[in-house]
């Protein structure tokens, strides 16, 4: 039986990301997927890439989010050499207007915030906001401009990393489901998938919200038997359903950079699409748009920039991201050698991939990584159950 260095579970952003960075490594690596590669949240994303804190939970996110913006070129740059195809990134900044009517102290507060994080955010007049966008709605408050946020087009980004990881060796097997973890005598020795055994010395599970189903059986001579435990003791992942609007606007409306708000966001692309989004909904397993999502949205979009009344709707789509119990990652080893988490990214796939990737590169490749290993930990969550029935 053939057997892999590494088999990665999951060939959404996060999977592909690391293979790409481990096939560099000369290993033999594989990736399974429960469909086609890419098409889940990685596929429905938005592709914003900003590291601030959407919300006080996401504080300890930002080190990790810094760091990963810092090497999107350098990641960007290799991914496109090695696939020949583009990831659709761009750095313009983001702005930020504030729409209530204590927008000037909402804009404060954000700013003040994010510079205490160490992010850049400046505070400009709704006159020189104009002159980076002019058509924003005239009820704006107040703006902030963030110059350091970039912006990628998640499809493209897919396509590149999936064909760079074919071009450096990794075999890519879709539509091939993994439903076991198996282990011998405390060590991951590989999977269960497509109903076939795949010997692997290391494996690794980026199976977004699909992680925590995922069965552990035991090898005893041969034998596969189930343990009765299941992956979600490490990664406890749960589906949160995001639906976004990709709009055509009409002739003599251009928006050159990413359009922010409480309402929503807005996000242009090479082609002339200008996605508007996105839900956050506790749906269950259900991917689909819904008439409610698609008015928030819409509202939203047309609060932010009235001349969009027109556009065209060219697609809508739902996409299932990863959750956790307190939505932050879940990133390295588990107490079981060889089996290692990288998942739990929740609404930051995209922004993290390659960040998340040099730190799984890191664990197989050297036994270790110097940073972040207990805040995302997937050890916590056991740890949490076990100081709760203390």
């Amino acid at each position: 039986m053939k057997t892999w260095d590494v088999v990665i579970v999951g060939g959404g952003i996060i999977g592909a990301s690391a293979a790409f960075e481990l096939a560099a490594e000369r290993l033999r690596i594989a990736i399974v997927d429960r469909q086609e590669p890419g098409r889940e949240a990685s596929w429905a994303a938005g592709g914003m890439l900003s590291p601030a804190p959407h919300a006080p939970g996401d504080i300890p996110l930002v080190p990790f989010a810094r760091e990963s913006l810092g090497l999107y070129p350098e990641f960007v740059c290799a991914v496109e050499e090695v696939s020949g195809k583009s990831a659709g990134f761009a750095r313009a900044g983001t702005l930020e207007i504030f729409l209530e009517p204590h927008g000037e102290v909402e804009r404060d507060k954000m700013i003040a915030e994010n510079r205490a994080l160490g992010l850049a955010a400046e505070s400009i007049s709704l006159e020189e906001a104009r002159k980076l966008e002019g058509s924003f709605s005239p009820a704006a408050r107040a703006a902030a401009w963030l110059p350091e946020e970039c912006t990628v087009e998640p499809r493209l980004l897919m396509d590149a990393v999936l064909e760079g990881a074919r071009r450096r060796g990794v075999e890519i097997r879709a539509n091939c489901q993994a439903t076991a973890l198996l282990c011998e005598h405390g060590q991951c020795t590989g999977i269960v998938a497509g109903g076939k055994k795949m010997s692997a010395g290391r494996v690794v599970v980026a199976a977004g919200c699909y992680s925590g189903s995922l069965g552990v059986a035991d090898e005893i001579a041969g034998n596969t038997r189930a343990s009765g435990e299941n992956f979600a003791r490490y990664a406890p992942t749960r589906p949160v359903r995001g639906q976004i609007v990709a709009l055509k606007a009409s002739e003599g409306v251009h928006l050159q950079r990413v359009l922010r708000s409480a309402r929503g966001y807005l996000v242009p692309q090479r082609s002339g699409r200008i996605l508007a989004g996105s839900t956050l909904e506790e749906a269950g397993f259900q991917k689909h748009t819904t008439a409610e999502g698609m008015r928030k949205i819409l509202a939203g979009a047309l609060d932010m920039l009235p001349a969009l009344e027109g556009a065209e709707i060219v697609e809508t789509w739902a996409g299932l991201r990863p959750g956790t119990p307190d939505d932050l990652p879940v990133i390295g080893p588990t107490d079981i050698e060889g089996l290692i988490a990288a998942t739990g990214h929740y609404r930051n796939g995209i922004l993290l991939a390659p960040a998340t990737a040099r730190l799984i590169r890191e664990w197989i490749t050297r036994g270790k990584a110097a940073r972040y290993g207990e805040a995302f930990s997937p050890l916590r969550f056991s740890r949490s159950r076990a100081t709760a029935g203390a």
